[in-house]
């Protein structure tokens, strides 16, 4: 409406002014507003509107003949015209962004693509949210792959941002992928990306290839067994939310270095078990989950925030989990965020449960769910299960 605003004030402006003072500028500035946020269409009519109005005050006014008129009238044209130009530039540009969103998508559906809602047995859920808007992928990554050895995943977060951290992530699912179908042992599929890392960095520059790292969760999920076995590498612990709203950190037994470090310290890696019965669900993230703060610096805790609370599914709990981070940081946040949730349903449970609500453990439904509020008392187990 501003144009159309712009183009009504000149002619009340120069009605009730004497004939020395000018509306050119507000009949200049109305294509000008028009060009980029109209069509080329609106903004040429915008433009002739502006100049008819020009031409329909001097005639009114009886100056049509003046020099001055004349001046007006070839400025509210050559603007008119200049605004035509920035439309279809900024057309053009629009055209551009969309068509690079485009390949983004794709090519984060390339290099990281969604798993399946069901693999094994167990019910998927991923996430890849961005912190900067309209961006699509950066350093986090996640895969699951059915093997002969169990449902095994991976999440990780890449040092550094940019084209090479992409490169990294396809380098490591790429090697994943490969080591989950033929080693035995986690261990094995840890020391695979280990040489895969290094490889990679042997053809980067000096900078990349001493300070290139990767954290990563790698876990397995044998079939037919109530166990997860976790391989940690430097990245944030998992967790394990259990039927009754009880949560589980898994941590490591030891402290471990991010894969691509091994030229640093060197020591077996050896996972750890831990209960995954029917009914809990296993949830995977990289640190922008973690680090995620809100407008006093607190960081967001999920083992904290999930105590207590039950999901009807992977999804659903991903869906809560995005809008409370959200909630906690006033929707300013700093970090990608990758999320993965694998959840063993319990028997006779339906593949998705979507219209049963959020709830506290005990079985009351929580009314201030959509307002975020945590649950009055959690409960968080003990780190160290028996």
């Amino acid at each position: 409406m501003l144009p159309t605003l712009m183009i009504t004030g000149g002619l009340v402006f120069d009605y009730f002014t004497p004939p020395q003072f000018t509306a050119v500028p507000f009949f200049a500035a109305a294509p000008l507003i028009a060009a980029p946020f109209s069509s080329w269409i609106a903004t040429l009519l915008t433009g002739i509107a502006a100049t008819l109005s020009v031409l329909a005050l001097r005639y009114y006014n009886a100056t049509v003949s003046e020099v001055t008129s004349f001046t007006e009238l070839f400025t509210v044209l050559t603007v008119s015209g200049l605004a035509l130009l920035i439309n279809r530039l900024v057309r053009l540009s629009r055209e551009r962004l969309a068509s690079a969103r485009v390949i983004a998508e794709t090519a984060q559906r390339a290099v990281l693509p969604a798993p399946p809602a069901r693999i094994g047995g167990l019910q998927i859920a991923a996430r890849y949210e961005a912190a900067q808007a309209d961006a699509f992928i950066g350093g986090d990554l996640f895969a699951v792959q059915d093997t002969p050895f169990g449902v095994r995943l991976v999440v990780g977060d890449v040092r550094g941002k940019g084209l090479g951290a992409v490169e990294e992530v396809a380098v490591v699912i790429g090697a994943f992928r490969e080591a989950a179908e033929q080693e035995r042992s986690l261990e094995g599929v840890a020391a695979r990306l280990e040489r895969a890392l290094a490889r990679e960095d042997t053809r980067r520059d000096e900078l990349d290839a001493v300070e290139g790292f990767t954290t990563a969760v790698l876990a397995e999920i044998p079939h037919g067994e109530g166990v997860v076995r976790v391989v940690n590498r430097g990245h944030p612990e998992p967790l394990v939310l259990y039927a009754d709203g009880v949560v589980d950190i898994l941590e490591p037994p030891q402290a471990a270095l991010p894969l691509g470090m091994g030229d640093l310290a060197a020591w077996p890696d050896r996972s750890r078990a831990h209960p995954l019965p029917a009914g809990a669900t296993l949830l995977l993230y990289t640190d922008g989950l973690t680090e995620a703060r809100d407008a006093d610096g607190v960081f967001y805790d999920p083992g904290e925030r999930l105590a207590g609370r039950l999901f009807p599914g992977p999804e659903e709990l991903l869906d809560a989990l995005v809008d409370d981070v959200r909630r906690h940081t006033g929707g300013a946040a700093t970090d990608d965020m990758a999320l993965l949730a694998v959840s063993r349903p319990a028997e006779g449970q339906p593949d998705r449960r979507r219209t049963v609500r959020v709830v506290r453990a005990g079985g009351d439904s929580d009314p201030e769910e959509g307002e975020g509020h945590r649950p009055a008392a959690g409960r968080t187990r003990d780190r160290h299960r028996a």
